[in-house]
């Protein structure tokens, strides 16, 4: 039964993936060949050195203390033509001999321990940095869309939890499926050399622990799956809380919060007792297998030797250091056949974490860039919409045959109810997304036949959901124009009102944030969003509510330093409040996705039409409203919570 098929957001992803574990291997172990050989190799040879320790006891009883047999033709498999030039004659001689075997074997085999572990560690470790680095890389450059679907701690768990799981099972799965393997054949080869009668005896529990060890990944395979959808449901739940920590104290939540996160962890903890409550039953179950065939060969075998002739339907002699090789490697033996239903387990759990991985490396983006695209050439700034249509769900459209120029040096503002697709027709000329119809184009040429980091570079944007990263205010201002130096770093602050408010930080510049910013006010981290884009010196702005979370006196300062800004560049702008954009060079008003008017601020309040009724609402004139205008608000009003719904 596959690990993964219940409540798995990335099912889709991992369906397209053909032997996941054989491109694992193929696209990354290569790489690494050199470790993986030295792993496969030390652990032979660590198991084998092992082995010796109960093999030479045995002989030395039989071959020093009893002298039944040769010490030289005791070994099993090897030929005594070829241990027998380095056997003493003496009793002694052999006894001192055999000491040395066994401290040689302990030596020999704890550097091959240290030699196995740095193999399979080091095979295990390059694999997972590289898998994860790849992992991230791809991730961040697929399109928005694609995270539109997806909850952050989802995609956490595909960077932590499966890269982890990978890197355990390429170290110690494969460690100790050579390990154990290399047990069970010598092990199996040595019995049967020395008596196969008892051998079979002593193998008797191995088809009933497979069966068992069969049964048990059946039973709970489903319930890890069980468990892996409870603990992604926890991380989600914890994630949305720690980051909505302040809602949640301001609204008196905590008891609430902690309820349902103790809702959920108990989820967690059901399934995770199942698992667990299954795995432990089984444990000492194959310990009562086991204890089977130890007792069974330790009856079989006492007899044999007591007897001097083999009890029942056995033939033969029994030697009685044969016998005590038997005892102890028999422990030895049946134990490792129960280890390998674990290796089983942590194969499949690899299999789907692998699967998710590559699901996710292969996940098509919905923006393609031209082979050899060149770069895009901005000269004049001039910005072009050409019946633009898209929508986020290809059965509905969120604007419709958008069309508008704008020249070089203008600036052009975007005025409509919520929910009417300003931000979208941002995003599109950002190239967040692909138009569905239509054209973008700078200067003329298409933004779709150029290459995105071209594009991106020359275009600024301050959007109203401002994010800093943790770090200090410097690298905040600087992130994007990583070379900038401190001087351009305080001009660009300066510009943007906010080099006052950071000088009297504790640390100034050298400020941390915190995680989101949360250490700085929302009109501050507004602030350093747009000295941010001010230092990047963009040929075309834009502003997507840059001035939404500042107080009026704040946003006037910073409006009088986006004048200067916008000056010379082409500008686009998003704002509610209408005072900000009133001397824009166009004013462009949607509604539903589309253009209802387009002309100046003193065109379209002479027009009596949306603008002018907005206009009305934030001068206070509400009593002077038609009321069709405020009939579509609530309508307006009521599709957009729907959609919230």
């Amino acid at each position: 039964m596959p690990p993964d098929t219940d409540d798995d957001p990335f099912e889709v992803q991992k369906e397209r993936v053909d032997n996941p574990m054989r491109r694992l291997f193929d696209e990354y172990g290569r790489e690494n060949t050199a470790q993986f050989v030295v792993g496969v190799l030390a652990s032979v040879a660590a198991r084998i050195l092992d082995l010796l320790p109960p093999v030479v006891l045995g002989l030395a009883i039989d071959a020093i203390i009893r002298q039944d047999k040769s010490f030289a033709a005791g070994f099993p498999v090897i030929p005594e033509a070829w241990v027998a030039p380095f056997v003493p004659g003496t009793r002694v001689g052999q006894f001192y001999f055999a000491v040395g075997i066994i401290v040689v074997s302990f030596l020999g085999g704890a550097a091959f321990h240290w030699l196995r572990n740095w193999g399979w560690n080091s095979f295990a470790q390059h694999i997972q940095h590289a898998i994860r680095t790849d992992t991230y890389d791809q991730m961040q450059r697929l399109n928005m869309e694609f995270f539109a679907d997806k909850q952050t701690g989802e995609m956490m768990s595909i960077l932590s939890n499966d890269v982890n799981r990978l890197e355990r099972f390429l170290n110690d799965g494969m460690n100790s499926f050579f390990r154990l393997s290399v047990m069970v054949v010598a092990i199996a080869a040595i019995l049967l050399s020395y008596n196969w009668q008892l051998a079979l005896v002593a193998l008797f529990p191995v088809p009933l622990i497979s069966l068992f060890t069969w049964k048990f990944i059946q039973i709970i395979q489903p319930k890890y799956a069980d468990v892996r959808s409870s603990v992604g449901t926890l991380n989600s739940r914890l994630e949305n809380n720690l980051g909505g920590i302040q809602v949640i104290k301001t609204f008196n939540a905590e008891n609430h919060e902690s309820d349902r996160v103790d809702d959920v962890s108990g989820d967690y903890f059901d399934a995770n007792w199942d698992a667990i409550d299954t795995r432990i039953k089984f444990f000492p179950a194959l310990r009562i297998l086991a204890g089977i065939g130890f007792t069974l060969t330790f009856l079989v075998g006492g007899l044999w030797v007591i007897q001097g002739e083999g009890p029942g339907p056995f033939t033969g002699t029994l030697a009685v250091g044969e016998f005590v090789t038997f005892i102890l490697l028999t422990q030895q033996f049946v134990w490792p056949l129960a280890q390998f239903g674990q290796i089983i387990n942590m194969y499949q759990r690899a299999r789907a974490s692998s699967a998710r991985i590559f699901g996710l490396m292969d996940e098509p983006g919905r923006l393609e860039e031209q082979p050899n695209a060149p770069e895009l050439d901005i000269t004049e700034g001039r910005v072009e919409y050409d019946d633009v249509s898209f929508g986020y769900d290809k059965n509905e459209n969120i604007i419709e045959d958008i069309s508008f120029d704008v020249a070089g040096g203008e600036t052009l503002a975007l005025v409509g109810p919520t929910g009417a697709g300003k931000s979208t027709v941002l995003k599109l000329l950002m190239r967040m997304y692909d138009t569905d119809e239509g054209a973008i184009r700078i200067d003329g040429q298409d933004l779709r036949e150029v290459t995105l980091r071209s594009l991106r570079r020359q275009v600024g944007y301050v959007s109203q959901e401002t994010f800093l990263f943790y770090g200090t205010v410097k690298e905040n201002i600087a992130y994007g124009t990583f070379d900038a130096s401190d001087d351009d770093i305080v001009a660009a602050a300066k510009a943007a009102e906010a080099h006052e408010f950071i000088t009297n930080l504790p640390d100034g510049y050298d400020t941390k944030v915190g995680e989101r910013g949360v250490k700085l006010s929302g009109g501050q981290r507004q602030r350093v969003s747009i000295a941010r884009a001010i230092l990047k010196d963009p040929e075309i702005l834009v502003l997507d509510e840059a001035t939404s979370d500042v107080d009026t006196e704040t946003e006037m300062l910073i409006q009088r330093s986006l004048d200067e800004l916008t000056a010379d560049r082409t500008t686009f702008a998003i704002a509610h409040r209408l005072s900000t954009i009133k001397d824009a060079d166009q004013i462009v008003v949607l509604e539903g996705g589309h253009i209802v008017e387009h002309g100046t601020h003193d065109d379209l309040l002479g027009d009596g039409g949306l603008y002018a009724h907005l206009w009305g609402v934030q001068a206070g004139e509400i009593d002077q409203l038609p009321d069709e205008f405020i009939e579509r608000a609530a309508r307006r009003q009521a599709e957009v919570d729907a959609s919230d719904d």
